[in-house]
């Protein structure tokens, strides 16, 4: 099982917030983890933080964190669709490749933090099932625009005429898409149509079900299960003793995850691993400097 970290907030102990996340990546490309991520949101999340922090926008950092590593593999977990145009995205997504020298992922999701929309003046479909089948329209258009020399595409709510986009991605036939989401009968079977990797939250058990769920639509869909990279996210704050958890978890006021030992955070992996995951992407409240060094100790355990 591989392991990756996501980065859910902005908040370090650097004056220039960038200096905090170029030296966070750095370091966890030192040692070893095999992915890196930060979230597409304009101003910060509940469950992660107040939304007056601050909060970069993920595809300018990406671009310039792909210049301060070599190894590791960068993405957003999630993108919205609604955020950008597609075809935009699809140019962006392949300038990145080239920075990186094939490196980047396409984390994309269908959105949902309404209170975003509104005050960036994005359109916000309150149908979920609206905002699934637009996912979908985008994935297929921007596969389109990565593969073909000149792409039409005509959905539903996307379009391109005779689109150039030049250069094409260094990886063939395209980098890997990550569609973020549980929903059973609607996003995961989008992952089985038009995804490469799927990624979301739950328990063991959980995810065990909806990994069987995917395969289920894969079934239905033509596709080999296998092809897909099964990937969760795990929010987590982690201790080597339950004392110090304890007042860890007393002062993280708005932490909604998992407290652990080391003890109890082996174990939970080794139940992940067993469900079927091949990639556990873990996310730190508020950047912890406990977790991210008892995490690099951990993972050496599951190669």
């Amino acid at each position: 099982m591989k392991f990756g970290i996501h980065s859910p907030s902005f908040i370090y102990n650097e004056p220039n917030i960038f200096d905090g996340i170029k030296k966070k990546v750095i370091w966890i490309e030192e040692h070893g983890f095999d992915w890196f991520s930060v979230m597409d949101h304009m101003i910060q999340i509940p469950v992660h933080g107040l939304p007056e922090e601050p909060f970069m926008e993920s595809w300018t950092l990406l671009s310039a964190l792909a210049v301060v590593t070599t190894r590791i593999r960068l993405s957003t977990l999630v993108t919205s669709t609604s955020y950008r145009n597609p075809a935009l995205l699809a140019k962006m997504v392949a300038n990145l490749d080239l920075i990186s020298k094939g490196r980047i992922t396409l984390g994309i999701g269908a959105g949902w933090y309404e209170d975003e929309y509104k005050q960036y003046g994005f359109d916000f479909s309150q149908q979920p099932a609206e905002r699934v089948y637009r996912l979908e329209d985008a994935v297929k258009l921007i596969k389109e625009m990565w593969t073909q020399e000149r792409a039409t595409y005509r959905g539903k709510y996307f379009h391109i005429e005779n689109a150039i986009l030049e250069p094409k991605p260094i990886q063939k036939p395209h980098p890997p898409i990550l569609i973020g989401g549980a929903g059973e009968q609607l996003t995961l079977r989008t992952v089985a149509r038009v995804g490469n990797m799927c990624n979301f939250i739950g328990s063991p058990d959980e995810v065990k079900k909806k990994f069987e769920v995917l395969n289920q639509h894969c079934v239905k869909e033509g596709r080999d299960y296998n092809e897909i990279e099964r990937t969760i996210l795990c929010n987590i704050l982690v201790a080597k003793d339950e004392s110090t958890l304890k007042s860890k978890l007393e002062k993280a006021t708005l932490f909604k995850g998992r407290g652990l030992t080391i003890e109890t955070a082996k174990e939970l992996f080794n139940q992940y691993q067993s469900a079927g995951v091949q990639m556990l992407i873990c996310s730190i409240y508020q950047n912890d400097e406990e977790t991210l060094e008892v995490l690099s100790e951990i993972k050496e355990l599951f190669k």
